[in-house]
């Protein structure tokens, strides 16, 4: 069975995450696509609580958010315990998002970056691990 990943968006995100659900698929993970898929407004902490908890109860391995701004949908993330949730903008960010902050969903904007920056994202990281070692502590203290 693949590992999963959620993905949730308010009525800015349906497009961006059109475009995103087939580089999840190419990393291997298999998504689960929990809305909105309508460009109606929607309100964009309902989305980011409801991606936040599957990624809590382990029902996903990772979380993507997206809002207009990705800022949103993030503060809504994080609020959840056990949520690490980081705005990226590149693909380097994405990746050190992992690699030192154990980050477990990314947000992105969509009004904010490119379909291709977006995949970027994306890909690294869904596929940069977590270092451990001198980040770990500091990732403990994050609760």
């Amino acid at each position: 069975m693949k590992p999963r990943v959620a993905i949730a968006n308010d009525h800015h995100g349906v497009a961006l995450k059109a475009a995103l659900l087939p580089e999840v698929v190419a990393c291997g993970f298999e998504p689960l696509d929990l809305g909105t898929h309508t460009t109606e407004p929607v309100d964009y902490p309902d989305f980011g609580f409801k991606l936040a908890e599957a990624v809590a109860d382990g029902q996903v391995e990772f979380g993507i958010a997206i809002c207009g701004s990705g800022i949103g949908i993030s503060i809504a993330a994080n609020r959840v315990k056990g949520v690490r949730a980081a705005l990226c903008h590149s693909g380097l960010g994405a990746a050190l998002s992992r690699q030192h902050n154990d980050a477990n969903v990314l947000a992105l904007g969509a009004r904010m970056i490119g379909d291709m920056e977006a995949k970027e994202c994306v890909r690294r990281f869904l596929t940069t691990s977590f270092e451990g070692g001198r980040h770990l502590a500091r990732v403990e203290r994050l609760g």
